[in-house]
């Protein structure tokens, strides 16, 4: 994202020129596989089975809200404490750490919204080999077996998950190093003073191994002043054969067995045009993963910020159907089983076991944990149009008037790094952006927006006031030697502040300020990219692990650095209006956690058929861990896609929770209108689509804020029990109600979509044919085709009057799609509010709708809520339905009114006209 106009260091000009050549593939040598992480290397030869840990089950105290214990290593007698809490809402937590280390071991704050609230502990029986303890509610207790060391979580008779049962616990203490010209005098002194600060003397001798101390990988060396501290667990799943989550990959939804190859990697990285269906790293790391099958679903959190790895092995893994159909008639009793393993670099062990039981009873634990998805200006939910780069404000101006031209809607325009003076973040060129306050004023006029970029790499210049400020207030990261850490990114040399630290977070966050970011205005958001962080002559693009974030090497945190800096990004938005303005801020990394503070995008993506399918699981996985606010780059960052596919994305994109066309620096530009008016219009429709559902994606973020459930979701999630949407990627719903299944092929001329619910109906949105559920149903497809279909069952608002943003339509009337299931009843619900402040939390309209005993009304959900909207009914279209002989309207006033109607006996589509009662109010219409 950068110009070449300023004179570079040459190895930047290298690396540049690299960078942007015409290779257009990832070169997989510059990032790491687990032969080339000594960590991994060590841990994966561990053999199964061979567990040294036991459990002292003398040392065991059992307070009220947790029981500890020491475990020991019989190899060097090394003891390890073991903490494990009953949690609240059907969840376990069980923490792991030296019982005396040399020094202290990384444990990740932030995280948690707050120390989670326990529930009692009781000890059921004891003897010399184990322990059992009930987790209360439905037979559920845990066995805890002394020799070697395991756990088991049961629930009657069932194991519903085992830790260390292949005895893969391992946990690499701090030593000394033999080295003693190394060693740290202080940590002597501790040793001598308390013997039980290190192992016993009669333990075996233990090797030091390469890359324990120090490891090089290409031209980069590792300094380890801490020495070997991985950690690593193991996680049984009985009965299971999918698992799911662990973003961000670019891989199925079902996760796969890594026997046979690397483990899936979690370590945020700038991967340049990343391969598809691999477990490489890419820019996010969130360590959730959920496992499901027909009777439970269930979820582990390892909250470890540092380098990790996850192995996944299965007993099924490589059966055919045939195989398993043998089983099945052979009576084989082999129960299905899958097995993780997690490795992290250093810090310890906290994992929450998350025992659902359904799938909506992990997102809410989760949330509990973690916190919502935070909830969005109305603006943020409409279609974004980006680049990198629109050239100056004339540029902005244009495209802004093409889109009124040609009558395509959007909410925001995107500003990518060429608007800044050299690349100085919270600057404006002084030639090509010279009146921004001006530019933001007419976007205002028209109720737009516009998003700029900040990144947290900041140009070592000292006529650069941010950059003075951050070293004068020693903000910078540090390198091994006490010095600012520098590297290359897009200004030449860079420092990088440590947001790890809460200082430097409230400076950041006053930089967003008015009177500090001069030409801002509230009309204006922003964009965190480059924050894995980004360094592009560091080890894999990315910072040093020994770079120093106070006490803390930068190995510890390296997964939550992005979330730090969009955390501290959001918290300035808010400040600058005074607490008033919900913020909108869009990530590039991520962790656990990150869904509280904005919207995250998939990364530089490329315009080629497989990148537009695998944004689907992709999002998908995002949206099982927390994180719904998730989308791809429409028509792809690299590349230049063909009509065709520009159209399928866009169809694609504008049913997925975050909307924006972006496009590299090298590629052709690509308005909507720039592809003839017939892909125009094809373009149109499917951005107009969006604006008209945008009633019901406020209300899935909404509900996706209060609950954590996704909202952009896969089909087993509300059809649990059906093994036929198990690892279906290809479709997926929105909320309960819509059902998505974009055109991800070229040259398609039909698709097979799965329509779920053996006793369910779904009406095409665009025809109203109804179609019956359990069953696969093929679909012709024409280029104008967005297959979608409406739940029977439910009643989802639409606004059919599309302006130009989001703003203009928000005292628009709604229609109302009652879609009648088999038992001729429906439910959805409708929420307003002003779309962007915090006052929807005591200023909002929320009402259910329903219809039963042909009888459609409308109930307020929060009577103590006060607000008032323009909004009207305009039409309500009733899909299955019978021709009445009249239809009244009942008012909360006591009036009652005939309601003109229209009926499709064709398709059972009765369409009732102009009611016109306020959607705030309280009414029923009847059939009669």
């Amino acid at each position: 994202m950068a110009t070449f106009t300023e004179r570079m260091a040459p190895v930047l000009v290298l690396w540049l020129a690299v960078f942007l050549s015409g290779t257009w593939a990832v070169d997989k040598g510059n990032f790491k596989t687990c032969d080339q992480s000594s960590f991994c290397k060590r841990q994966r030869a561990l053999k199964p089975g061979e567990s040294p840990y036991r459990a002292l089950l003398e040392t065991m105290e059992l307070t009220n809200t947790r029981l500890t214990l020491q475990l020991i290593n019989d190899n060097n007698k090394v003891r390890l404490l073991l903490e494990l809490y009953r949690l609240q809402g059907n969840m376990t937590r069980v923490k792991i750490n030296e019982l005396k280390p040399l020094k202290p071991r990384y444990e990740v704050p932030d995280v948690l919204i707050r120390e989670p609230p326990t529930e009692p502990l009781s000890l059921l029986s004891q003897d010399e080999n184990g322990v059992v303890l009930s987790l209360g509610a439905e037979s559920q207790r845990v066995i805890l077996s002394a020799r070697p060391f395991r756990l088991d979580i049961m629930e009657g008779r069932d194991v519903v998950m085992s830790l260390n049962s292949r005895g893969l616990l391992a946990f690499e203490h701090l030593r000394m190093r033999k080295d003693t010209s190394q060693a740290d005098p202080e940590a002597e002194k501790k040793e001598e003073a308390d013997p039980a600060a290190q192992p016993e003397a009669a333990k075996e001798e233990e090797k030091d191994e390469d890359g324990m101390w120090e490891e090089t990988f290409k031209s980069h060396t590792d300094s380890k002043p801490n020495g070997p501290s991985a950690v690593s667990l193991d996680f049984s799943l009985p009965g299971v054969e999918h698992v799911y989550g662990i973003p961000e990959h670019a891989d199925t939804l079902r996760l796969k067995t890594t026997e046979n190859g690397d483990p899936y990697r979690l370590y945020n990285l700038d991967v340049f045009q990343y391969e598809l269906y691999n477990p490489m790293a890419l820019y996010g790391a969130v360590p959730v993963m959920l496992a499901h099958n027909a009777q439970r679903t269930t979820g582990v959190f390892w909250l470890n910020a540092a380098e990790t790895w996850v192995d996944i092995s299965s007993n099924t893994a490589g059966k055919t159907v045939f195989g398993k159909m043998l089983d099945y008639v052979q009576g084989s009793n082999e129960t299905p089983q899958t097995d993780v393993r997690w490795i992290s670099e250093s810090g310890i062990i906290d994992v929450f076991i998350m025992l659902g039981p359904t799938p909506k009873d992990v997102f809410s634990q989760y949330a509990s944990l973690t916190g919502t998805q935070a909830f969005p200006p109305l603006a943020a939910v409409g279609y974004h149009q980006c680049r990198w780069n629109y050239n100056d404000q004339e540029d902005v101006a244009a495209v802004d008037a093409g889109f009124d031209e040609h009558d395509i809607p959007y909410d925001y325009i995107w500003l990518d790094i060429e608007h800044t003076d050299g690349k100085r973040y919270f600057t404006w060129d002084p030639h090509k952006f010279a009146t921004p306050k001006e530019m933001l004023q007419g976007l205002s006029d028209k109720k737009r927006k516009m998003v700029a970029i900040v990144d947290p790499h900041i140009k070592v210049d000292s006529n650069y006031k941010i950059h003075n400020e951050i070293r004068s207030r020693s903000f910078y990261i540090k390198n091994k030697d006490g010095g600012d850490y520098e590297g290359w990114c897009w200004p030449g040399s860079a420092g990088y502040p440590d947001f790890t630290r809460a200082d430097m977070r409230d400076w950041w966050a006053s930089m967003f300020a008015y009177n500090q970011y001069e030409g801002s205005m509230e009309n204006l958001d922003t964009w965190n990219d480059m924050n894995e962080p980004s360094v592009f002559n560091g080890p894999e693009v990315t910072m040093h692990k020994d770079a120093m974030h106070g006490a803390w090497e930068h190995r510890d945190v390296h997964n939550i650095y992005g979330f730090y800096v969009q955390m501290a990004t959001a918290e300035g938005l808010i400040q600058r209006s005074g607490g008033v303005e919900r913020p909108f801020v869009l990530t590039r990394a991520f962790f656990a956690g990150s869904q509280r503070y904005g919207a995250v995008w998939t990364g530089d993506n490329a315009a080629e058929w497989e990148h537009l399918k695998i944004s689907i699981p992709m999002c998908l996985s995002l949206g099982l861990v927390g994180i719904s606010f998730c989308g791809a780059d429409v028509g792809g960052f690299f590349k230049s896609p063909n009509t065709e596919l520009l159209v399928r994305w866009y169809q694609t994109g504008a049913y997925q929770p975050f909307f924006r066309a972006h496009a590299h620096l090298d590629t052709p530009r690509r308005e909507p209108w720039l592809f003839g008016p017939e892909n125009t219009a094809l373009i149109r429709e499917a951005v107009r689509q969006r604006y008209t559902l945008l009633p019901y994606w406020y209300l899935q973020f909404y509900h996706a804020h209060r609950t954590g459930e996704p909202i952009m979701r896969p089909l087993w999630v509300e059809y649990p029990e059906d093994p036929a949407t198990f690892a279906l990627e290809d479709e997926f719903l929105i909320g309960r109600d819509l059902l998505v299944h974009p055109v991800t092929e070229e040259g398609a001329r039909g698709v097979t979509a799965y329509l779920p619910g053996k006793d369910q109906v779904w009406f095409d949105v665009h025809t109203f044919q109804k179609h019956n559920g359990a069953q696969n149903l093929y679909i012709p497809v024409t280029m104008s085709s967005i297959p979608v279909f409406q739940r029977g069952g439910s009643i989802i608002p639409r606004k059919i009057r599309v302006r130009r943003s989001s703003s203009c339509m928000m005292q628009d009337p709604y229609t109302l799609y009652v879609a009648l299931n088999l038992q001729r009843t429906a439910e959805g619900e409708l929420y307003i509010d002003d779309g962007h402040t915090f006052n929807y939390e005591k200023e909002f309209i929320h009402r259910r709708l329903s219809f039963a005993n042909n009888v459609l009304s409308s109930v307020n959900l929060a009577p103590e809520a006060q607000f008032l909207t323009g909004s009207w009914i305009e039409r309500i279209v009733i899909l299955g339905a019978s021709k009445p002989s009249k239809v009244l309207l009942k008012t909360d006033d006591g009036q009652e009114s005939q309601v003109e109607f229209d009926f499709d006996a064709s398709m059972s589509v009765l369409t009732l006209r102009k009611p016109g009662m306020n959607a705030g109010a309280d009414w029923n219409v009847m059939l009669q």
